[in-house]
């Protein structure tokens, strides 16, 4: 199973990675980060027995996208899970954000899925098998204060998704959209909530994985975590 994840230096790209470690894949990872993550990838390939192919790459740039995504099509002939997990987040309020904000949450939120999607989904729909997450967030299923320009690009990723779903349908490639609430990740770094308050990255991990291997049959249309308290 080959497998691509994207932002898989840490949080829940990297727990999606770690969960399909475990099932043996052929992981094609990528963050702006990635290579220091050797030692992890290294002892995830000790441990599994899986393959790990990995790049340094700026989603938030077309060549960036571009070049990952060919090398993703250059070492396999086959991708059998996308996981677009790369991400932005900065808080801010639609009239007081800085001049730009927008277009840099849009450029990895959304486009750089877009991209990716659109370099590697033809192979899919040409074997009539595949499966696309997006992971969003419930922030693109209700506006909320500070939510700003990353709730508006986490609401075009969401159409994006939706569409996606309608045009492969007849493909046979799936589409999910992953609605994640308050999970531990780099976006809580500082901000002093207790960790047994909001969700760990591996819960996120476990239910895309869990989807992934459903029967060609059935599709999860879309995911919503939240916390068990709820939002935050």
């Amino acid at each position: 199973m080959n497998v691509v994840v994207t932002g898989a230096s840490q949080g829940i790209g990297r727990a999606v990675a770690e969960r399909f470690a475990a099932m043996g894949a052929h992981l094609f990872l990528c963050s702006r980060r990635m290579g220091r993550t050797f030692d992890w990838q290294r002892m995830l390939m000790d441990r599994h027995g899986c393959r790990i192919t990995s790049h340094d790459a700026d989603l938030s740039t077309k060549e960036g996208v571009e070049s990952f995504g060919h090398a993703v099509l250059a070492g396999c002939e086959a991708v059998d899970v996308l996981v677009n997990n790369a991400g932005l987040f900065e808080p801010g309020n639609l009239l007081e954000e800085p001049e730009g904000q927008l277009e840099r949450m849009l450029s990895v939120n959304l486009l750089s899925a877009h991209r990716l999607t659109r370099l590697l989904v033809p192979g899919m729909a040409s074997r009539r098998s595949g499966h696309i997450f997006n992971i969003c967030s419930v922030a693109a299923l209700k506006a909320y204060e500070h939510g700003g320009s990353y709730s508006v690009s986490k609401w075009a990723l969401l159409g994006f998704t939706r569409n996606l779903r309608e045009e492969l349908k007849p493909h046979g490639v799936k589409v999910t959209a992953v609605h994640p609430g308050a999970t531990m990740t780099a976006s809580w770094d500082g901000s002093g909530v207790d960790p047994s308050r909001i969700m760990e990255a591996r819960d996120v991990a476990e239910m895309v994985a869990s989807s992934a291997m459903l029967s060609p049959q059935a599709c999860v249309e879309e995911i919503v975590m939240r916390p068990q308290l709820g939002d935050l």
